[in-house]
Formats: C-alpha cells, sequence, structure tokens
C-alpha cells in the first residue's frame, strides 16, 4: 500500500509511548471492570469506526473577506488524496474521501480510482455545486438554481446532478449529497411555494436517476446566501422532501446549519424514527454556520447526538444506517491538523455513548427519574476514554500521538517545495 508517513517511524514513537499507554489502558481496564464492563468490546469498536474526510477541508478555508493560504496546500484532487492518506496514516478512522463536483472533476476517474485504491482509500458520498457558477456557464444561479424561475437554470443544475452520480459510480462511491442556496434576500421577492414546487420537480429528475444501491441526502441550512427566506431551511422542509421523493432519499444532518439552542438530538432522532436519517456532516458552531473543529465547543451536544445513534443501533431500528463525515473550515489551523484531531474526537463521543447503561437509563425514563437519568448519560460522558482510543490507533498502526508525530516530519515545509503556489491566484472569498 502507498504511504506518505513511512510505518517505521509510526512504529518508533509508538514505542516511546506505549509503556505509558499500556498503564493508563489497565487503570480504566479495571476501573471499567468493577462495573462489569469489558474493555476490549470498546476498543474493538473503536478500531472499527471510521469518518469521512471532505476533499475540500483539506484547504485552508476562509470567510467573505478574506483568505489565507497556507503553504504546501493541495492544488488539485490528487494532492488532496494524499493529504487525507496522511490523515489517516495517523488516525486510523478515516478511511474514506468525499468528493465535491466540479471541483474535483478529472479527465480519468480511472487513474484517480487507482491512485485512492493504492492509499486504501474509499469513496464515499458526492457532493454537487449549484451555489456558484463556473467559469463559461451559460446560465446563471444568481437566483437559484433547483428552484430558479429560469428553466435553464434548472437544466442545468439537474444534469449537473446527475454528472456526478456518473463520477460517483466511477468512483465506488454510493450516495449524492445535495445541498443549494436558493433563496430570498427580500420579503415578496419568492414565491415560497412555487419555489418548493420547482425545487421538488427539478429533485424528482435526479433522484429517477440514481442506481438501485445509492441513495440521495438532502442537506439543510438556515441562511446564507439567503437571509430571508432558504428553500430547504430547517429539518421540516428537508424531511418533507425526502418524504415526497421516496425511500432512497433521506435528511443529512450537518450541525453547523441549526439555529442556536436548537435540539439537534431530538431532530436526529425523528429521522431515525420514519427511517429517514441519511448521515451526518460534522463540526461545531458557536453563533451559525460556523464550520469550527467537531467537538470543540460543545463536546456534550455531540454526546448527546450520538447517544441517539448507538439507542438506533441498540434497538436494531429499520432502515439504520447513517454515513458520517467532517464538513469544516480551518482558517487557522493546519487542516490535516484539525481534520486528525476532529475524527478522534467524534470516535470520541462514539465510545463514550456505548458505555451508556442503555436497560438502566431505559428504567429511570419509564419510572420518570429525571436526575438518575441525567446521570447516568452524566456517567458515560465523565469518562476520559482516551486510552481506548489511542489503543485502538497502536493495534492499527496508526500514531499513539498523531499531532507529534505529524509534526515530526515538518510535512507542511515538504509539500511547500513540491507544491509551489500560483503567486497570482486570488486570497480572498468562501472557500
Amino acid at each position: 500500500m502507498l504511504r506518505r508517513i513511512e510505518s517505521s517511524l509510526i512504529k518508533d514513537k509508538n514505542e516511546e509511548l506505549y509503556t505509558d499507554l499500556k498503564s493508563d489502558y489497565d487503570a480504566l481496564a479495571e476501573k471499567l471492570g468493577r462495573d462489569g464492563i469489558d474493555i476490549e468490546k470498546f476498543t474493538e469498536a473503536a478500531e472499527k469506526f471510521q469518518i469521512a474526510v471532505p476533499s475540500w477541508g483539506t484547504g485552508t478555508g476562509g470567510t467573505r473577506f478574506a483568505r489565507f493560504p497556507l503553504k504546501g496546500e493541495p492544488r488539485n484532487i490528487f494532492e488532496k488524496l494524499e493529504d487525507c492518506s496522511v490523515i489517516n496514516e495517523l488516525s486510523g478512522c478515516t478511511d474514506s474521501v468525499s468528493p465535491h463536483f466540479p471541483w474535483d472533476k478529472v479527465d480519468d476517474f480511472s487513474e484517480l480510482k487507482q491512485t485512492s485504491d493504492e492509499y486504501g482509500i474509499k469513496w464515499v458520498s458526492v457532493n454537487s455545486n449549484t451555489f456558484q457558477d463556473q467559469p463559461g456557464q451559460e446560465t446563471s444561479y444568481k437566483y437559484g438554481s433547483m428552484s430558479n424561475t429560469q428553466q435553464s437554470s434548472r437544466d442545468l443544475a439537474i444534469q449537473h446532478n446527475l454528472d456526478c452520480i456518473e463520477y460517483g459510480q466511477q468512483l465506488g462511491a454510493n450516495s449524492l449529497t445535495v445541498w443549494v442556496g436558493d433563496g430570498s434576500n427580500h420579503p415578496g421577492q419568492q414565491h415560497f411555494q412555487k419555489a418548493f414546487e420547482r425545487y421538488l420537480s427539478s429533485m424528482e429528475k435526479v433522484y429517477a436517476g440514481l442506481p438501485s444501491d445509492w441513495e440521495m441526502h438532502i442537506e439543510h441550512k438556515m441562511f446564507e446566501p439567503a437571509f430571508y427566506s432558504t428553500v430547504i431551511q430547517d429539518w421540516g422542509s428537508n424531511i418533507l422532501a425526502a418524504m415526497h421523493l421516496g425511500p432512497k432519499c433521506k435528511s443529512l444532518v450537518d450541525l453547523g446549519h441549526h439555529a442556536p439552542n436548537t435540539n439537534i438530538e431530538m431532530i436526529v432522532s425523528r429521522l431515525i424514527q420514519f427511517k429517514k436519517l441519511g448521515g451526518f456532516h460534522f463540526n461545531d458552531s458557536k453563533y451559525g454556520d460556523d464550520d469550527l473543529d467537531s467537538g470543540s465547543l460543545h463536546p456534550y451536544q455531540q454526546f448527546l447526538i450520538f447517544n441517539e445513534l448507538v439507542d438506533a443501533e441498540y434497538r436494531q431500528q429499520a432502515e439504520f444506517d447513517p454515513s458520517y463525515m467532517l464538513d469544516q473550515s480551518h482558517n487557522v489551523t493546519d487542516p490535516i491538523e484539525s481534520l486528525i484531531v476532529s475524527a478522534i474526537e467524534v470516535q470520541r463521543s462514539y465510545i463514550k455513548a456505548l458505555l451508556v447503561d442503555r436497560e438502566s437509563l431505559y428504567g429511570y425514563q419509564e419510572s420518570n427519574d429525571a436526575m438518575m437519568a441525567s446521570l447516568e448519560l452524566k456517567k458515560a460522558f465523565n469518562v476520559d476514554v482516551t486510552p481506548i482510543l489511542a489503543m485502538a490507533r497502536y493495534r492499527q498502526s496508526a500514531a499513539i500521538n498523531p499531532i507529534g508525530v505529524y509534526r515530526s516530519i515538518d510535512y507542511r515545509t515538504r509539500m511547500d517545495k513540491d507544491r509551489p503556489r500560483d503567486p497570482n491566484a486570488s486570497g480572498s472569498g468562501i472557500v
């Protein structure tokens, strides 16, 4: 298998830390054992856990005001894939990539698939882009794409999504994620029902083009660039559209695309109940759609979301197989470091949620014992599962200390020599 980091380097670094890790792991095993919990069960679960990396997340993010590129940034999908392989080699839990088209379009997808196979990387959901005009585009998305009043714009958006499905098939992906920025910025600008009708009519044509073993995931977003009204603005419109389109269409939950103080875990529960949870874009948010590193601000909320997901696993609920992906903007950090840390933080929430004593929790819920039910969740959340995660990485030949190993190889300096940046390229705009 093709590697960007020598396995011998990771092994040597791990051996320096293994004695302390084993001591911490054994201590946690003893502590959990007093409650009848076998630590090995959870370590095995951590080894199996995987979350996809967004191809676009490997580059430096930006704002409406400026973008400050990092040295050695990937310039194309092959270089993005190279960075994704580094993330997986160090974290052990990111064995798949989600591409975005047309940003990641290539002339020869067989070559791209061969390269990803050499890295041991899989492709999952493909993402379409009808929220910005592309060079040479004959008709504009300025006033929307799937819901545009102009048929020519709608037709262009429909065809682009069908093209994305074709690209994804060549890569071995199995789902299409659709987000549109359609909406309005002024009262009276748009007829709400007609816009939604046009959106659904367009999506019906895309849905008809799905392969039999594919799903389509609809992503909702409250605002930006449509600040007065957005066609798919919340989980309500999302699930209505998904139910209208059919069983292969489900709702995608982006943690940043909700109003502050929204009970996201309850939304997740509702989508599970009605068999419409397609997957997640994990990030964190302080004000709105901030796309901050996962778990950096609201780790308990992330845990509560996974509490619902693990509950669905435990109850073996029908048609429950959500996809997990990171979706973040890294403006001031090295994207590789942020994606490694974020993937591990999502993995952490999953393992903590597995520690919840489901039967005890159900008992407290049935007896309306609010205090004990809350404490049952807090008991699991407060367990430091760091030794479990580190041991899982060690057993997968990933790094006990991923950031330490990454910084030791000075990867950015090496890549800066191989990836010279175009000095004439723009340094502004949203990424």
